[in-house]
C-alpha cells in the first residue's frame, strides 16, 4: 500500500513556493512541475490540528470546508495568531505594508520582519511596499490608523483577487501607481506611534514571480475545487 501524505498547505520559502506536509516534510514547487492530489477512497477528512499539534479528538471536517480545522482547533489557532491581538509581548520587530492585488484592490497589513516578503507572496500580492517598522503593538496601531484614514481594508477575498488577474496593467509603474499614491498619503498623516519608523516607498513587483507579466500572462482560472470527495483527484 502506497504511503499517503496529508498536505498542510502552500508556503513560500526563500527560493520559491513549497508544499508543506503534516509532519514537517516540504516539496519544492519548481516552475512547470506537475502536481496532483487525490482523496483516499472511503477515508474521512480529519482536522489538521493547530499550532503544530494534532487534533486531540481527530474531528471530522466537511469536504466543502476551506479551513481544514474543526471549530475548536480553528479557535485555538486564531487565538495564538498576530491577527487576534493576544500576543502583545512578542519581541520581534514587525513591518507595516501596503499590498496591491489589482485595480482598486489594496490592503494594509503587518508581518514579522524576519519573514521578509513571504507573507505578501502567500497572499498573492502583485506588488507591495513597506510603510514602516517597529514593535508589534506599534505596527498594529499604525495598521488601524491607516485602515481608517486611507479607507483600505486589512483583508481582500481570494475570489476578488482571482477575478482581476487576467487584466492587470502590463508595466510595473502602472501596477505600483496606486500604492505609491497611498504611501504618500500615509506618511503625511499625523498620529503615527513614535516607536514605528516610517520607510520610504520602494515598490516590489511579484508579477514575474507569479508568471503573469508580459508574454507569460495567462488566462484566468475557469474552475476551482468546491468539495473534496472520496476517490476524487485533481
Amino acid at each position: 500500500m502506497a504511503q499517503a501524505w496529508k498536505c498542510a498547505g502552500l508556503r513560500w520559502a526563500a527560493d520559491g513556493p513549497v508544499l508543506t506536509w503534516v509532519g514537517g516534510r516540504r516539496s519544492v514547487l519548481a516552475r512547470g512541475k506537475r502536481v496532483a492530489f487525490g482523496v483516499a477512497e472511503g477515508g474521512v477528512r480529519t482536522c489538521v490540528g493547530a499550532r503544530g499539534h494534532a487534533c486531540p479528538v481527530r474531528a471530522g471536517v466537511t469536504g466543502r470546508s476551506t479551513g481544514a480545522r474543526c471549530e475548536e482547533c480553528a479557535r485555538l489557532d486564531r487565538a495564538h495568531s498576530v491577527a487576534a491581538d493576544t500576543i502583545a509581548d512578542d519581541p520581534r520587530p514587525y513591518h507595516v505594508y501596503l499590498a496591491w492585488f489589482g485595480p482598486g484592490l489594496v490592503k494594509v497589513g503587518i508581518t514579522a520582519c524576519e519573514r521578509g516578503s513571504a507573507r505578501l507572496l502567500e497572499q498573492g500580492a502583485v506588488c507591495f511596499s513597506w510603510l514602516g517598522r517597529g514593535p508589534l503593538m506599534a505596527a498594529r496601531r499604525t495598521e488601524e490608523l491607516l485602515r481608517a484614514a486611507l479607507g483600505v481594508p486589512d483583508r481582500i477575498p481570494y475570489a476578488h483577487k482571482r477575478a482581476v488577474r487576467a487584466a492587470l496593467p502590463e508595466s510595473e509603474s502602472e501596477r505600483a501607481a496606486e500604492i505609491a499614491g497611498l504611501h504618500a498619503r500615509a506618511v503625511a498623516l499625523g498620529g503615527w506611534p513614535e516607536a514605528l519608523t516610517p520607510e520610504p516607498f520602494r515598490g516590489v513587483d511579484h508579477a514575474g514571480v507569479f508568471g503573469i507579466d508580459g508574454a507569460e500572462r495567462g488566462s484566468a482560472a475557469v474552475a476551482e475545487v468546491a468539495e473534496l470527495v472520496a476517490g476524487g483527484a485533481i
